[in-house]
């Protein structure tokens, strides 16, 4: 089947919604004192993860719309279009199954079939690179690994690598997807070549920046060896055989690619060689598991109690009743300092749509902007407009209750931000708490009128604390399955389709066009003003 195709704004509920965002008492401080049960009410318990979703401005009447809203845009048969492989990437003729890639079931499907054996190839070669069997052509084994990719074949795998570098094995990773070729030669000057593995993922094998930056390390490659040596320091992923093997990749080299797995969501295929080759396959395969787990819970549980459902109906509520257009995502760990980043592209490339599924210009909001740095550095950049600002921010704040290196000292100090943070995001501080402070400093009347209004926080801010036991491949996993059911859920309400990404493509073939006059004797394509401009600047 295909997914459903309703205009959200012609739902009951959606109208529900809109009368509530005008007419419910809205201060999170007084929904607490009206109900001594909101934390048990407005959280959720799953494994190693609460989820708690109490500081919000969501009354019971709310919930209970939002929660209507999901039933009323169909999207338990949405969950199960998807699950089942319905093409529901209509404008691809694609189904989207990247949680085929984690399961570890007894299924009989053929693409959980395909998985498999992709995955068994992966422990083969990876197997292989561990115990030293691999050899390099200088018969050296690999001290290093370089991933070149863009995209989903750069910010998921290595956004993984860092949130493990804790459990990674003595093999270095490096990532180049930029065509800044400064980066490259940077890096190239520090490797040895006798001992570093270079993976190149691209689908199509026919990517810009990919084969461009590919290329040049191929050309560094044969300053110290022979063409033929390729196929011992080099192995792709990829789908067209043909061109990987001209490059000089040996076809046992080639690790397959699914057209049915979009590469946003593509970490979890051989996509995500390098994070394997860092940590091994049995935390690689954790990872699998984590979110296989998180699979489950999002397509078995009740929508009151599904992290993942409740999580994307709280920000269409911000979204699209309260005017909010962003949302900060704020993990407690250095690890998770690249998890903003990717749910960076894979919510705004996934949702960053203006027709509906229908064909239809939208008139409503869709694709949140998501932004955030790891605290405690956040809180010494950015807070200040959350906490002051005049702009309403959503936040998830993300924590650990154990720390990897069992440094409780600075754990405890860590965690404390976390909790305060949101505390204080939520009390603010009033008229008569500061002047009372004010004058315990000995200030006089007129210094305490001047500094008040400055110092007055009005609170209400809302945020989400996700509390994880511990960080771990296996709650990496389910974190990140978790937001990629959270965009799936948001598209389907908004009527979107949130699997294809044509708004990437017009600015790269632009720039084919751009690179022919910048290479040429003359401009030879007609710009704009200001862009022909620029390129004659630029040429001079």
């Amino acid at each position: 089947m295909n997914l459903p195709k309703h205009n959200p704004q012609n739902l009951k509920a959606w109208s529900e919604l809109q009368n509530l965002a005008k007419t419910e008492n809205l201060n999170i401080q007084d929904l607490f004192k009206n109900d001594s049960n909101r934390f048990e009410k407005y959280s959720v318990n799953f494994n190693d993860f609460l989820f708690d979703y109490s500081k919000h401005r969501i009354s019971d009447k709310i919930k209970f719309s939002l929660l209507e809203l999901a039933n009323q845009a169909e999207l338990k048969d949405a969950i199960k279009a998807q699950f089942e492989g319905d093409l529901i990437n209509e404008t691809e003729n694609r189904a989207v199954l990247h949680t085929a890639l984690r399961d570890f079931s007894e299924s009989n499907s053929n693409k959980v079939h395909q998985a498999k054996d992709a995955l068994g190839k992966m422990q083969n070669f990876v197997t292989k690179v561990h115990s030293g069997e691999w050899k390099t052509y200088a018969d050296q084994q690999i001290t290093d690994v370089v991933n070149i990719g863009i995209g989903g074949s750069d910010l998921g795998p290595q956004m993984v690598v860092d949130a493990l570098d804790y459990y990674k094995k003595d093999i270095k990773c490096h990532f180049i997807s930029n065509v800044d070729g400064d980066p490259i030669h940077s890096l190239l000057k520090n490797l040895n070549p006798e001992t570093t593995l270079f993976v190149i993922v691209s689908k199509s094998f026919t990517t810009q920046e990919t084969l461009t930056n590919a290329n040049t390390i191929r050309e560094w490659f044969l300053t110290h060896t022979s063409e033929e040596n390729i196929k011992h320091n080099f192995v792709a992923v990829s789908t067209n055989l043909d061109a990987v093997e001209k490059f000089g990749i040996a076809s046992d080299n080639i690790f397959p690619m699914f057209d049915w797995v979009g590469g946003r969501f593509s970490l979890w295929s051989t996509a995500g060689l390098s994070i394997a080759l860092t940590v091994g396959m049995t935390y690689f395969k954790e990872l699998l598991r984590g979110a296989e787990a998180m699979d489950l819970h999002f397509k078995e549980t009740d929508f009151d109690k599904n992290i993942p459902v409740l999580s994307a109906l709280i920000s269409i509520w911000y979204n699209n009743f309260l005017g909010s257009e962003s949302e900060a995502i704020i993990p407690y760990t250095n690890y998770l300092q690249k998890l903003t980043p990717y749910l960076q592209q894979a919510s705004m490339e996934s949702n960053g749509k203006s027709v509906d599924r229908n064909g239809d210009k939208i008139n409503y909001q869709t694709g949140n902007i998501v932004w955030g740095e790891p605290g405690t550095n956040a809180q010494h950049a950015f807070f200040q407009l959350i906490h002051q600002g005049t702009k309403l921010i959503p936040a998830d704040f993300i924590g650990f209750k154990k720390s990897l290196h069992q440094d409780q000292t600075h754990h405890d100090i860590l965690m404390a931000n976390y909790f305060a943070q949101t505390e204080a995001l939520l009390k603010g501080k009033d008229k008569a708490e500061v002047e009372g402070g004010l004058k315990n400093q000995s200030l006089s009347e007129n210094e305490i009128e001047k500094l008040l209004p400055f110092k007055v926080f009005e609170g209400n801010k809302p945020t989400t604390s996700l509390l994880i036991d511990q960080l771990t491949p296996k709650s990496v996993g389910k974190l990140i399955a978790m937001y990629e059911h959270k965009i799936f859920v948001q598209g389907v309400i908004w009527n979107i389709f949130s699997f294809d990404q044509w708004g990437v493509q017009l600015g790269k073939e632009l720039a084919n066009k751009v690179l022919e006059d910048i290479t040429s004797e003359d401009i030879k394509n007609k710009h704009d003003q200001s862009t022909e401009a620029l390129l004659r600047a630029y040429r001079n």
